[in-house]
């Protein structure tokens, strides 16, 4: 009789234990299903975030081309003034000035109804029909940079302190 006690404590303490594994097992479940929708939800929160990011970017990038468009459109109004101005005194000069301005009309013109997006895909379109036209204009832009800012550092600016020649001039001027 013993035995049958002790195997039947046995099976009391198995059953106990296998409903403690499933508890466990439950609660990892649970536990790791938790995780898994948090994460989820993380990631659309990020994402979201992301697109709102976006969003708010291209806006404030759609305002200012935009804003340029019309700096462009002001700017063509100034230069046909200035044409007007100089079609006395150099009617050729004015001519030119004259055609730029309407250039810069036009394309301001075309800019202002643009967004970023659309001038993105046109840019690339035109990179792809003409490669060797704009590689050309980056590498001559390129150069024009490097030759301005090689220029720039070799210019010095006067020294702040005064020097000793500086010192004897006044000397002789005040004594």
């Amino acid at each position: 009789m013993g035995e049958q006690n002790f195997q039947a404590g046995e099976k009391a303490k198995e059953g106990r234990t296998e409903k403690v594994r499933a508890a466990a097992g439950d609660a990892f479940f649970k536990a790791s299903d938790m995780a898994r929708d948090a994460a989820e939800k993380a990631k659309r929160a990020a994402s979201d975030t992301t697109s709102g990011v976006s969003d708010s970017v291209l806006g404030v990038l759609n305002e200012q081309l935009a804003a340029g468009a019309k700096a462009g459109g002001r700017l063509a109004n100034a230069m046909r003034l200035a044409a007007d101005d100089l079609s006395k005194e150099s009617p050729l000069l004015a001519g030119v000035v004259r055609t730029v301005a309407r250039n810069v009309d036009d394309y301001a013109s075309r800019m202002e109804d643009q967004t970023v997006d659309e001038l993105t895909r046109t840019a690339s379109d035109y990179t792809r029909r003409q490669p060797a036209l704009v590689f050309g204009l980056a590498a001559l832009a390129g150069f024009v940079a490097f030759r301005t800012f090689k220029n720039a550092q070799s210019v010095s600016a006067p020294p702040i302190q005064p020097t000793n020649a500086n010192h004897s001039e006044l000397d002789r001027r005040h004594g």
